[in-house]
């Protein structure tokens, strides 16, 4: 692993959902309750939006833009005009919830959850956007919604529910979006110390936060520990592979213990990222 880096960007209050875009060579993430969404080129240079509304969950879109899980539904950021159209309501009903974090599927179904403001157990659930903008409950019961992530032959879908302490592995259906026969993976955390975001590399390899811990640790693809990574900041939400070959890990924290807390790191940690579905609606 080479030396953590911190980029020179605005630290954030909760920075989550970092999402390379291959098209571009450039890097998204948010800031959950500051409103904003943050983009960093390969130039260095750094642009934001003003959401009006917390974002949780950034992909791009196959026809350019990007799709968010925001504070009730998901909505496409056209970037250059700044410009947010709804794509579908969720949980419009719930003004106590947002969504959280998410990702696609290869066929361009975009999964993200929701999770109540005031993190009350099991007021949260699980949703699929299809490319034809449908919304499909797929979990219920859920406390704060969070990782997301398919194995090499998505034939098992990755999820942190992050009340739970633990990593869950679900069967997955390729052709349908369908979900079943749920079951740990990995205990992660205990006590304050909760998993969050994470990412599969290409050798399987599950990439996961810990919020309250100061660290990334990494599963073998049969759930057993293969490495830790310390990050200078309690709280760690997520991590995203990008650059040219794949092969930086870029970590997002929040506000908090530790002289990088809300600060956004990269490295290099030897082992190669795969690229971040699209959105294909």
């Amino acid at each position: 692993m080479s030396p953590l880096a911190q980029l020179p960007v605005p630290r954030a209050a909760l920075g989550e959902a970092p999402c390379w875009n291959p098209a571009e060579g450039a890097l998204y993430w948010t800031d959950i309750p500051a409103h904003q969404v943050h983009r960093l080129a390969a130039d260095g240079t750094h642009t934001a939006w003003d959401t009006g509304q917390p974002v949780g969950a950034i992909a791009p879109r196959a026809g350019g833009g990007l799709a968010l899980a925001a504070k009730d539904g998901f909505w496409a950021l056209d970037p250059a005009g700044s410009q947010l159209t709804l794509l579908a309501r969720v949980e419009a009903d719930v003004p106590g919830n947002r969504m959280n974090d998410g990702a696609c599927d290869r066929a361009g179904r975009f999964f993200a959850g929701t999770m109540a403001e005031d993190e009350s157990p099991g007021a949260g659930a699980l949703y699929r956007l299809g490319p034809d903008h449908a919304v499909t409950r797929v979990l219920g019961g859920v406390g704060i919604s969070n990782g997301i992530g398919w194995s090499l032959d998505e034939s098992r879908m990755y999820y942190v529910d992050s009340l739970t302490h633990r990593v869950d592995v679900f069967d997955y259906d390729p052709a349908s979006g369908a979900i079943g026969n749920r079951r740990v993976f990995a205990a992660a955390g205990g006590g304050a110390v909760v998993p969050d975001g994470l990412a599969v590399d290409a050798d399987g390899c599950v990439w996961v936060a810990l919020w309250g811990g100061g660290a990334l640790v990494r599963y073998r693809p049969d759930g057993r520990l293969a490495q830790t990574l310390q990050i200078p900041a309690a709280h760690v939400t997520s991590c995203a592979f990008g650059g040219t070959d794949l092969a930086t890990l870029y970590i997002t924290t929040a506000a908090g213990p530790g002289a990088g807390g809300g600060a956004l790191f990269s490295g290099r940690p030897g082992a190669t990222g795969l690229p971040a579905n699209p959105f294909r609606g």
